[in-house]
């Protein structure tokens, strides 16, 4: 192994030890047990409630104009700037930010049909306390700017050499992956997502990979598994629920992909080069341990600009804030209008209805449709279950599925369509509704086994 200094070794240390802490570490606060980036979220959210609506609004009407502007300008044959990369994208792209930010507009000034604006759709998206796009403009700001915490002083490169052993033969993905999956387990979903479209833009994952790990190990964390299962008044049942949690999501994450549509992407990089896994196999003379460390603290020797790292750190947050706060806008109003005005998720749950039953779950009718409402919100399942399920077991299977589902539009779907992660609608509607059909013998079975 090469010989490094002092100061490099800090390099490595200092900030992946503050990334680790900051991201992963759950602290009691008064408010319960967060990881601290989502405490600094809380409290920023909580300082500046009063403007975020309208913040968030002049956010997305600015993605909106941009883009409508940069539709007119030829794309460069050299690296296009950063500002024509955030506001230069597709007619459809282009569509989903003008529809984002008309959908804010009606909410805020509360003109149009109310199926847009009411505190159930639009409105539940964009409340001061408790809306989604609210609290996501505050999380991006501080994980944008620190997740160069994360990526760029060798924690991935370290932890990515020690874990290939388990994460390729089970899983088809590289040992850096369990970063990702940790921090959504830990943390939150929408920062797995944002950390894998990061690792995907900067070459290390593959198109395949980059669809794995979203929509496969973008986890939801233990604070919102907790809240899911108080909700429907089933605390006491907290660890055999958080515990056929991750039974069902360990299985799910070993056969999706190994089939469609996740088994057909391509085995490619973002510009093309195809998967060799040459950089994965340790030279002669080195283990996993040595071989992680030399790869860690030559990463941590090429970053010793903070300037450069501050700066990277806040285009992040605006690459987040104009690429993904408007699609979350868009399909997260749609399919709460959906959910909430229409009997689409009735319907479409009808097939679930026998399967319940087969299943031996009680109130199957009422069940059914709550099968396919957690596609819009991962809420959805639970705040309906609350009023129209009575039975525990029944309780527990709903609860359980609407966490291990994880697609869900108005969240993880959402930054996942607004990333350049190769995933498209088709795909997500395709791979919730498997996830759920794969998922629940396996929660129907721990039930009967509890209640």
């Amino acid at each position: 192994m090469k010989k490094f200094g002092l100061s490099t070794w800090l390099l490595f240390l200092l900030p992946s030890i503050l990334g680790i802490i900051l991201f992963m570490i759950p602290l009691k606060f008064n408010s319960g047990w967060k990881v601290p980036i989502a405490k600094l979220a809380d409290l920023l959210s909580g300082t500046i409630a009063p403007i975020m609506p309208w913040t968030a609004t002049i956010i997305l009407m600015v993605a909106a104009l941009g883009s409508i502007l940069f539709l007119a300008v030829r794309p460069s044959k050299r690296k296009p700037s950063f500002i024509t990369g955030l506001f230069k994208v597709s007619f459809f792209w282009t569509v989903v930010r003008i529809v984002g930010a008309v959908f804010a507009l009606l909410v805020m000034l509360k003109v149009g049909p109310e199926a847009i604006w009411s505190e159930n759709t639009g409105g539940l998206l964009l409340d001061p306390n408790e809306g989604l796009v609210t609290f996501l403009f505050t999380i991006f700001l501080f994980a944008g700017l620190l997740l160069p915490l994360l990526l760029n002083f060798g924690l991935l490169e370290f932890f990515g050499t020690m874990m290939v052993k388990i994460m390729r033969p089970l899983f088809k993905l590289p040992g850096r992956s369990s970063i990702d999956a940790l921090t959504s387990w830990i943390g939150d979903g929408t920062i797995g997502v944002l950390l894998t479209s990061k690792q995907y833009e900067e070459g290390y994952y593959t198109k395949k990979e980059a669809a794995i790990i979203g929509t496969t190990f973008s986890v939801v964390s233990i604070t919102f598994s907790i809240i899911i299962i108080g909700y429907v008044g089933l605390e006491k049942y907290f660890l055999p629920f958080y515990g056929t949690v991750i039974l069902t999501g360990l299985i799910l994450a070993f056969i999706m992909p190994r089939i469609y549509p996740l088994a057909g992407k391509k085995d490619e990089y973002i510009d093309g080069r195809p998967f060799t896994g040459d950089d994965e196999k340790l030279p002669k003379g080195y283990n996993s341990l040595s071989h992680g460390l030399e790869n860690a603290l030559i990463k941590a020797s090429t970053n010793r600009s903070f300037f450069k790292t501050f700066t990277e750190g806040f285009k992040n947050v605006l690459d987040m804030w104009i690429g993904v706060i408007p699609v979350v806008m868009a399909f997260g109003t749609a399919a709460l209008i959906f959910a909430e005005y229409t009997s689409v998720f009735t319907i479409l749950g009808k097939p679930f209805e026998p399967i319940l039953s087969v299943l031996g779950v009680p109130e199957s009718a009422d069940a059914a449709q709550l099968m396919v409402v957690g596609f819009t919100d991962m809420f959805l399942p639970v705040i309906l279950a609350k009023g129209l399920i009575t039975s525990q077991l029944t309780l527990f299977v709903v609860a359980t599925i609407s966490v291990t589902q994880l697609v869900f539009m108005a969240e993880v779907g959402g930054l996942l369509l607004g990333s350049k992660i190769p995933v498209n609608f088709v795909d997500l509607v395709v791979i919730f509704l498997l996830r759920t059909l794969i998922a629940l013998p396996i929660i129907a079975g721990v039930a009967h086994l509890l209640f």
